[in-house]
């Protein structure tokens, strides 16, 4: 059952508790590969921000839900509490104690407080082992003594639903069904006596007869237990049914987070209104429509400037964070309605929106589009105004001239929004249609294909 509460919500009578894990501004970037010669000399072609300042408390027996699409940085956030990726910037923090940047031995100590449900059970188990010798092979690893690890693998299978555990101690992986695979990995975390498990997907390889049941467990497991999840999925449903709290997750950073009731009843951010209006409501028919964020998801290694989710949202105007880049939208819409003919005709006048230079001052964004007719090109861009005049792109465009070989497009300023509290909800949301008490600072110099510069 969930606590009445959630954990870090004000209270004069009773102090917060000490968070089990704490992220402080995590940044967790990958290098981009370049040329073998430029690898070995240190060099890349720009990062990938898989983490982009993220700050997160989870509490003695709380369950946290990280809730995005693929490439949002989940399983990231996931990997690097368990000092599996290593964190760029900003620190994780277990009790009072900093354990980013720890070598594997130095970590040991804490893997057995923080175990992983992986989302694969056949990957997870090793298939020549059998179903006790896995067990028992991660108490040898954590060095348990040697008299105490059979009772502890017969305390963790009986534990998680397989008793007797005499009748599946013998048993190898293969001859174990899905959710019984999934039980005994769950076995193997918890035989350490882990205060948190980091679920990455537990039951999306499930079916979906036991994935209810998998839950439960897991509810019983914090019950029983106290211990803490952070629960990492793409399945909104069940992570309302499970989590305490839920945190919305886009490109690398955390967009909205707050009690789960409140983030789906009352959700402010445009990306959690659309992810929730993405569901299918079985209640209705012919009257039920299913409204999809415009476009795809950008490209990790080439993110947006300002808030990451403009360029697909429809409550985004002219502070969101604009550029040329932005452009492409609204010239690929015009070209599906476009003959053969027309389209390579102007398609051919864009010589590669990738290219695109932008850079970025206190006073706005400049951003030249590689044109082979840049007249021509403004043309098409102002017959796109006059036919949606209403496109959030175009209330940021303050000006357009042809300059060195290419369009100028000159936008407003802009500033990255900042993951603030709002009055009467004990959730935070990062979006410049809400109040904040704070501002992010706007970026400078130049970046090109959304890459900042600094990187």
């Amino acid at each position: 059952m969930k606590p009445d509460a959630p954990a870090g919500a004000a209270s004069t009578a009773v102090a917060a508790p000490q968070p089990i894990v704490s992220l402080q501004d995590v940044e967790v970037h990958y290098a981009l590969g370049g040329s073998s010669v430029g690898r070995l000399l240190g060099r890349s072609r720009g990062v990938v921000k898989a983490l982009d300042g993220v700050s997160l408390d989870v509490a003695p027996g709380e369950i946290v839900g990280l809730v995005g699409e693929s490439g949002s940085g989940k399983s990231t956030l996931g990997r690097a509490v368990l000092g599996m990726a290593p964190v760029t910037h900003g620190t994780v923090t277990y009790k009072d104690r900093v354990i980013s940047g720890l070598g594997d031995e130095a970590f040991r100590p804490y893997r057995k407080k923080i175990q992983m449900i992986f989302q694969d059970p056949a990957a997870a188990l090793n298939p020549t082992m059998t179903i006790g010798e896995g067990i028992e092979d991660a108490l040898k690893i954590h060095r348990i003594p040697e008299a105490e690890r059979p009772r502890r693998v017969v305390d963790a299978l009986e534990r998680v639903g397989l008793a007797p555990a005499g009748r599946f101690i013998p048993k190898y992986p293969g001859e174990l069904s899905g959710g019984q695979k999934q039980r005994a990995v769950v076995a193997r975390s918890i035989c350490l006596g882990p205060e948190m498990l980091i679920a990455d997907e537990p039951i999306s390889m499930l079916d979906m007869s036991v994935r209810a049941k998998m839950l439960d467990l897991m509810e019983g497991l914090r019950r029983d237990l106290g211990i803490a999840f952070l629960y990492i999925t793409h399945d909104l449903a069940s992570a309302r049914f499970f989590c305490d709290r839920i945190a919305i997750m886009y490109l690398g950073r955390i967009v909205e987070i707050g009690p789960a009731e409140e983030v789906f009843e009352q959700r402010q951010h445009p990306y959690t209104q659309a992810l929730l209006k993405a569901i299918p409501d079985i209640s209705h028919r012919k009257d039920t429509v299913t409204e999809l964020p415009r476009g795809e998801i950008p490209d990790a290694a080439r993110p947006p400037l300002g808030c990451s989710f403009h360029p697909r949202c429809p409550k985004a105007f002219a502070s969101c964070g604009w550029e040329g880049r932005d452009l492409r939208t609204l010239l690929e819409e015009r070209w599906t309605g476009l003959g053969l003919d027309a389209y390579r005709r102007e398609s051919a006048l864009v010589k590669g929106l990738d290219a695109v230079q932008t850079t970025v001052s206190k006073d706005g964004a400049v951003s030249v589009i590689p044109s082979s007719d840049p007249k021509e090109l403004a043309r098409i861009v102002e017959e796109i105004r006059a036919a949606k005049p209403d496109e959030p792109f175009f209330s940021a465009l303050r000006g357009m001239r042809v300059e060195h070989g290419g369009l100028r497009l000159d936008l407003a300023p802009f500033r990255q929004p900042l993951l603030t509290p709002q009055a009467g909800r004990a959730g935070r949301v990062a979006c410049h249609l809400y109040p904040s008490d704070g501002v992010g600072e706007p970026g400078a110099g130049t970046a090109q294909s959304g890459a900042a510069a600094a990187d």
